[in-house]
C-alpha cells in the first residue's frame, strides 16, 4: 500500500507536463507529429494516451480561436508583420513559402520507423481508445487541432488584409511558387473537357 502513495506525487507531477518540440522551437504538434520527431517522443506515446503529456497550445493560437478574423488595430502593415510573426513561430512554414526538402527517402523512413514504434509502445495500453477518451486525451487532441486551424485562418486572414493594403512580405502571401510553376506539357493534359 505504502508503494502505491508514492506513485500518487509522480503521477500528480507528470499530469501537469505539456510536450514541446524536442529543438526548443515554439511550433505546436500534433500527436502524430510528437511520436514521430524523436525515439523519445515515441516511446512517450502511452503517456500521450493517458493524458499525462499533453501539447502545450500557444496563447497566439488561443486568441486566433476566440476570434481569427479580428481586424488588427491600428490597421498598418507593421501592425499586421507583428501579428503575423508569432503564428509563423507557432504553426511554421505558410503553404507560399518553399518546402523544406522533407521528400527525402531518409527522413521519410525515419518518420515511418518512429511512428511504428509509438504504435508498438501504444499498444501496451489495453482498450486504448476508451482510455483515449476517458483520460481527455482525444478531447485534448481535437482541442490542438483547432487551434492550428484558427491559427491558419488567422494567419491567412491577416496576409490578405496585408495584400490588399500593399504591405510587403511577411504580411502579405508570396507570389514566387505560382509565378515559378511551368504549365503542364502536352502529354500531361486531359484528352477530354473538365468541368
Amino acid at each position: 500500500m505504502r508503494p502505491a502513495l508514492l506513485i500518487l506525487p509522480v503521477l500528480t507531477l507528470l499530469a501537469a507536463c505539456t510536450t514541446a518540440p524536442a529543438d526548443g522551437s515554439p511550433e505546436i504538434q500534433t500527436r502524430s507529429a510528437a511520436n514521430r520527431e524523436s525515439v523519445q517522443g515515441a516511446v512517450a506515446s502511452p503517456l500521450r494516451d493517458v493524458n499525462v503529456l499533453r501539447t502545450k497550445i500557444p496563447q497566439v493560437l488561443l486568441d486566433a480561436m476566440a476570434d481569427p478574423y479580428a481586424l488588427p488595430v491600428p490597421a498598418t502593415c507593421t501592425r499586421i508583420t507583428a501579428l503575423i510573426l508569432p503564428l509563423n513561430g507557432a504553426l511554421g512554414a505558410d503553404l507560399d513559402e518553399p518546402p523544406v526538402n522533407e521528400d527525402d527517402l531518409m527522413v521519410r523512413g525515419r518518420g515511418a520507423a518512429l511512428g511504428a514504434v509509438a504504435g508498438a509502445a501504444s499498444d501496451l495500453i489495453p482498450f486504448r481508445g476508451w482510455v483515449r477518451k476517458l483520460s481527455g486525451a482525444e478531447r485534448h487532441d481535437s482541442l490542438v487541432s483547432a487551434a492550428i486551424g484558427a491559427g491558419a485562418v488567422r494567419r491567412a486572414y491577416l496576409k490578405g488584409l496585408g495584400e490588399s493594403r500593399g504591405c510587403h512580405l511577411p504580411a502579405r502571401p508570396s507570389h514566387d511558387l505560382v509565378d515559378r510553376q511551368e504549365p503542364l506539357p502536352e502529354t500531361l493534359k486531359p484528352r477530354y473537357p473538365i468541368r
